[in-house]
């Protein structure tokens, strides 16, 4: 298993104290569009979800400590956390979990069975190494959609060898866009201060186990997760 793809910056510890995150590498991973043992896989959790939440209204949901700590982070540039809306859609409304190809819906559903902002990347696509630190709101990337994004100073961010790939406020980038190719994927998991190392590792493992449903013989190439202390 590597060891040494995942790093951090003392910027990062420093303007994040409190603060989490982790990545998962996986070799021989497929992403089909659809696949039945995912299907179910999404499928119980979007039962488990309105159990969970039966009878409760948009004000319970905002108490969760994992949404009010997103919550906080989100504040400081007037941003609302999009996994909020998406919970409220399924766990309220009744809405399916939306689905993309394999990887993204295994990572869509984990995202909302534990509510860890993720993103996912197609590894072949990055250059090592993978970093994390703080946007110095200079650095730009290109979003999924084709538009270039400034990246806000302080912004949580993840980059490679050649720039930003992700964000906490914008997602993640064109360039290492998982493809339906995607043969080695990487996630990455932000935590702002109040969530903690063990819930990112927790997620990670969760959403491993959903990609073997597809990809029985993938492979862990990287697990690691980083806290930064508190002040």
């Amino acid at each position: 298993m590597m060891t040494d793809l995942f790093g951090v910056t003392e910027a990062w510890r420093t303007a994040c104290p409190g603060a989490a995150a982790g990545v998962l590498a996986m070799r021989d991973v497929a992403n089909p569009a659809t696949h039945p043992a995912l299907e179910r896989w999404i499928a119980e959790r979007e039962v488990a979800l309105r159990a969970r939440f039966a009878g409760a209204d948009r004000a319970a949901l905002r108490a969760l400590p994992h949404l009010q700590a997103y919550a906080a982070y989100y504040k400081r540039w007037g941003k609302t956390y999009h996994v909020q809306l998406q919970l409220e859609s399924v766990a309220l409304k009744g809405k399916p979990i939306t689905r993309a190809s394999a990887l993204v819906s295994a990572m869509v559903a984990g995202e909302l069975e534990h509510l860890l902002l993720t993103a996912g990347h197609d590894l072949d696509a990055v250059e090592p190494p993978v970093t994390l630190t703080v946007a110095d709101g200079v650095a730009r990337y290109r979003l999924l959609s084709g538009q270039e994004q400034a990246l806000q100073a302080g912004d949580m961010t993840v980059a490679d060898g050649r720039g930003a790939i992700s964000s906490i406020l914008y997602g993640p980038d064109a360039r290492t866009r998982l493809r339906p190719e995607t043969r080695r994927v990487l996630f990455a998991v932000y935590a702002p201060p109040g969530i903690g190392g063990q819930a990112v590792a927790a997620h990670l493992e969760g959403l491993g186990a959903a990609v073997r449903l597809v990809s029985p013989d993938a492979a862990i190439e990287a697990l690691a997760v980083h806290e930064a202390p508190e002040r």
